[in-house]
């Protein structure tokens, strides 16, 4: 019989549900599906190191942990938020111990890998390269700029994903039987739980625990849990956004190639999820700045001028009165004309001055304040712009001594160069027409 204070306080739902065997797994089927690798790793019974690379609440120290099992190894996990050196020859006096005792390998699952310095990662090399543990790692940032090559090499990499709507329903379920299945809910408020929960698994089974909490509590009669319950019950989170990392940089990428690839629906998407997620409007009025100057450039000069505007006037209102303006900024940008030309030819002339020698000034082209410079030649035979028909010097060479036309602008038949390409091609035919003279 247990006494007065034996009681303990029952795990989270999250722990309590978490999956006991491979097959209760919920989602990851392209890893786990028959065929996929890490099933077929598992049903090896040959562990390998391994990196888990995923978005939060997917599974992957579940999935380290089921390794243990599937492999028959012992299990030891550090924090890698917590752990310092310390902790590092902690586990591995452990896994000496499970060896030399046991005769059982260790797998050594470190959690948020991409938190241990270069030094930290390097200790952990010897002891996966003699076999003594097996290495797993789970991860929420990219492990090719987060993990040392030398132990990246010696990992295999598997990428985790979100659980999508089906998949978290199923949890949902699972998640209902087993803690209040005497409560109804109707499909708004189980469409509300999915929604808030983002593709995070553990999200999910919280909101549900704060569901039950308040289902539960003594003053409460609900017998059928509706949306308006969700929203009154329920702490509503920000999306899943980490700035700095993976997710930010995929979204400003998804809203550039919007922005280029003339979307404006697609554009305004990423715009706002970002803003959602909490990202700097002063940094995304600069991206929507450069997106002016490098995919819209002279097809209409408009659009720089309108992306500053938005910026400026951000800067006016704040938030949230002047993310419209940075809002229509990226709808106008979105249905601009498009081109990279100057873009491009600006890329060119600064890569060819980078790899090339100096190349003095043509004398004709050289500023004379001084009669000893005009006695030198400077400004000699220089043809004056205006006087000259249609405003132009046809012939007339600006460019080094000897060096060709490069022709890195060549502008495109859309918006503003279109008229830009036209002109140019009459100059040249200009300057054609005066060769043969």
């Amino acid at each position: 019989m247990s006494g007065l204070f034996d009681s303990t306080p029952p795990p989270p739902l999250a722990e309590a549900l978490r999956p006991k065997l491979i097959e209760e797994v919920i989602g990851q089927t392209h890893l786990l599906a028959a065929g996929k690798p890490l099933n077929l790793a598992f049903a090896s019974g040959k562990p390998h190191s391994m990196i888990l690379w995923g978005p939060p609440g997917v599974g992957k120290t579940t999935l380290a942990r089921l390794s243990a099992k599937a492999f028959d190894r012992e299990f030891f996990a550090i924090s890698a938020v917590l752990a310092g050196v310390k902790e590092i020859r902690e586990a591995i006096e452990q896994a000496q111990q499970n060896m030399a005792q046991y005769g059982k390998q260790t797998i050594l699952f470190v959690d948020e890998i991409h938190r241990f310095n270069k030094s930290q990662q390097d200790a952990l090399l010897p002891h996966v390269e003699s076999g003594l543990f097996t290495f797993i790692g789970a991860t929420t940032e990219n492990p090719s700029f987060e993990v040392n090559s030398a132990l990246l090499s010696r990992a295999q990499v598997y990428v985790l994903k979100s659980l999508n709507a089906d998949e978290l329903k199923q949890l949902f379920e699972r998640a209902h039987q087993y803690a209040m299945p005497d409560i109804q809910f109707d499909a708004t408020a189980i469409d509300a739980l999915i929604n808030n929960a983002d593709g995070d698994a553990r999200r999910l089974l919280n909101l549900v625990e704060q569901v039950r909490n308040a289902v539960l509590a003594p003053n409460s009669s609900v017998k059928v849990v509706d949306q308006a319950f969700i929203e009154n019950a329920l702490t509503v989170q920000a999306r899943r956004f980490d700035k700095g990392g993976d997710q930010f940089y995929d979204q400003i990428s998804a809203l550039h190639k919007s922005v280029r690839g003339s979307d404006p629906d697609a554009a305004l998407y990423w715009f706002c999820r970002m803003l959602d997620g909490g990202a700097d409007p002063r940094y995304l009025a600069r991206r929507i700045i450069r997106m002016a100057w490098e995919d819209i450039g002279l097809a209409d000069p408009r659009a720089m001028q309108l992306a500053n505007d938005a910026a400026l006037t951000f800067e006016r209102l704040g938030s949230p009165e002047g993310e419209l303006a940075l809002g229509q900024a990226v709808v106008y940008l979105a249905v601009a004309s498009k081109s990279n030309a100057s873009y491009k030819a600006f890329n060119a002339a600064r890569a060819y001055v980078a790899n090339d020698q100096s190349k003095p000034v043509p004398n004709h082209l050289r500023n004379a304040p001084t009669k000893l410079m005009k006695e030198l030649g400077h400004g000699k035979e220089y043809r004056y712009a205006h006087d000259e028909p249609h405003g132009y010097a046809a012939g007339e060479s600006y460019l080094p001594e000897g060096m060709a036309q490069p022709h890195w602008y060549e502008p495109v038949e859309r918006g503003l160069e279109t008229q830009i390409k036209e002109k140019m091609a009459f100059l040249r035919q200009l300057d054609a027409e005066h060769q043969k003279k």
